[in-house]
């Protein structure tokens, strides 16, 4: 596999006319260089900063159809993506996973309620389901999650969703881009849309944020997928452009599992504003959210608000005899979610904004994707590419990801954070094997060995200090301090394998600190 930068930048310098040009790494535009590569278009991929830099690495880790969808009466939304759940299982088993949910009940109409929806949940799924949801009595229910708050407790119901690691998802959807004959850059910022003389887009000027060179590429078709970024494309090709997304923030505190129990999630349904909230056990931590707040800015390191974390603690304390208090939380982070925003109503709410996607051709051909969620990524990539070809007058191929293995497809079962790497496994295995020194620990607490950083340079395309530490592995996100400790010696390896030299280490050293203050209370 060839996925290295360096590759990658003589492509772009090199290539004279690209079929589909993709602008966004994310999920969504990920998901379209698999889509299109695999269908045999010459593709190209550009990420102002890392792959999943932005909400693609700050999700719920959850593949689901969506509970609370369902409940708003999106049945449209839930069917499409319990069948795309059920996908992620069947292409990338080893960064999916089947989780189980135990919605605690403290009232026997809310149980039957919740019975009936989760019921018909199940049955949504079709061949594709992956568990069966159940009455649990009370005392099943503490055996389950045996630090829930046992007064007035009447039993719960227990339903199946999907659990993933979206980093690690996306890292994979780039490989496998690649491995389909795409190009992906990181670091690659757009700056100019250009047109032919009818004011059709054709090309991209783009600058490599690492030497600072410019392209200027060329393309039958141009695609916006940066998420919450998409105005700022759009605004590229039509200065007058007024904003197609609301940015949602969802924040997320992070604490030790002891605070939950066991291997199975908590699922408060209603909370006292009417959101639903998490607590999931994730890389052998708990990560409890998500938070649904409307703003009116958005910006690429979102920080969870005060009232964010006192709301998500104060939820905890209602459910869990011994909730984490703020000196127990280990990790904060924020994602910004690229809604739909409504043209009028109550541009306050973000129960008004559409969950679904948007795809939206602008009257100079540019393709835009707007909207959506993890969980639908591959029908995302499927509906956009079918545009591209019609927009581009692409020779006409059929779609190939509903059964496209993904990088690193393992059904191989494997400890701790291992399993994330799948098929990649053995050969980090064997990079610990050739020298002592490399299957050492990067911080005694957890077990991250030196073989990951000189695989991640290597085959992973990390860049920054901190596309390590967040997104390859995810130590900044389970524990802010541990990851700060490690990172001088991360810094020293990635620049003896990368080449750099000591005034690369202190900026990055410098850059990290930073970017740790805000994941930390």
């Amino acid at each position: 596999m060839n996925f290295t930068r360096s590759e990658a930048i003589k492509n772009l310098a090199s290539t004279p006319e690209w079929d589909i040009a993709i602008i966004g790494g994310g999920a969504t535009g990920l998901g379209i260089a698999v889509d299109a590569a695999s269908r045999g278009y010459r593709t190209l991929l550009v990420e102002k900063y890392d792959f999943a830099k932005g909400t693609s690495s700050k999700s719920t880790k959850l593949v689901h159809g969506g509970v609370r969808y369902l409940a708003n009466g999106d049945v449209k939304l839930v069917y499409s993506a319990l069948k795309e759940r059920g996908l992620i299982f069947q292409n990338a088993p080893h960064v999916s996973f089947v989780q189980s949910f135990v919605i605690p009940s403290y009232g026997l109409i809310s149980k039957m309620k919740f019975l009936i929806g989760l019921k018909l949940y199940d049955w949504m799924a079709g061949k594709l389901r992956i568990g069966k949801s159940k009455l649990l009595n009370k005392e099943e229910v503490i055996k389950k999650l045996p630090k829930v708050k046992t007064e007035g407790l009447k039993g719960g119901i227990q339903y199946y969703d999907g659990q993933f690691d979206d980093a690690r998802l996306a890292i994979n959807l780039a490989q496998t881009a690649v491995e389909y004959g795409a190009t992906v850059v990181n670091y690659a910022e757009v700056v100019h849309i250009r047109k032919d003389k009818k004011g059709t887009v054709n090309g991209l000027t783009v600058i490599d944020g690492d030497s600072g060179s410019r392209y200027d590429i060329m393309a039958k078709v141009i695609i916006n997928a940066t998420g919450i970024f998409v105005d700022d494309i759009l605004k590229l090709d039509t200065p007058t452009h007024k904003n197609l997304v609301r940015p949602s923030q969802g924040a997320h505190v992070v604490v030790d599992k002891k605070f939950l129990g066991n291997e199975d999630a908590l699922m408060i349904p209603e909370t006292s504003d009417g959101r639903v909230l998490f607590g999931v056990p994730w890389h052998g931590k708990v990560l409890l959210g998500t938070t649904d707040t409307p703003l009116n800015e958005h910006q690429i390191e979102p920080r969870p608000l005060e009232e964010e974390i006192n709301f998500i603690l104060t939820t905890a304390e209602s459910y869990l005899e011994n909730p984490p208090k703020r000196s127990d939380i280990k990790s904060i982070f924020a994602g910004l979610r690229p809604l739909a925003a409504p043209q009028d109503g109550n541009v306050e709410s973000t129960k008004e904004i559409s969950r679904d996607h948007k795809l939206i051709k602008s009257d100079s051909g540019l393709i835009t994707i707007t909207g959506g969620k993890w969980t639908t990524y591959r029908k995302m990539g499927e509906e956009t590419v079918d545009l591209a070809i019609k927009t581009g007058k692409l020779p006409e191929k059929r779609c190939k990801t509903a059964d496209l293995p993904l990088h690193g497809h393992s059904t191989e079962s494997r400890a701790g954070h291992w399993q994330v790497y799948g098929s990649d496994y053995e050969p980090i295995r064997k990079l610990m094997d050739t020298h002592t020194s490399f299957a050492e620990r990067i911080h005694p607490d957890y077990d991250f060995r030196v073989a990951e950083i000189i695989w991640a340079c290597r085959y992973e395309m990390v860049v920054k200090l901190e596309d390590f530490l967040a997104r390859r592995i995810r130590l900044l996100l389970l524990d802010a301090q541990a990851s700060l400790d490690a990172a001088p010696k991360v810094a020293k390896i990635m620049a003896d394998q990368l080449g750099k030299d000591d005034l690369w280490m202190d900026k990055e050293l410098d850059d990290y600190r930073n970017l740790v203050k805000t994941y930390m209370l």
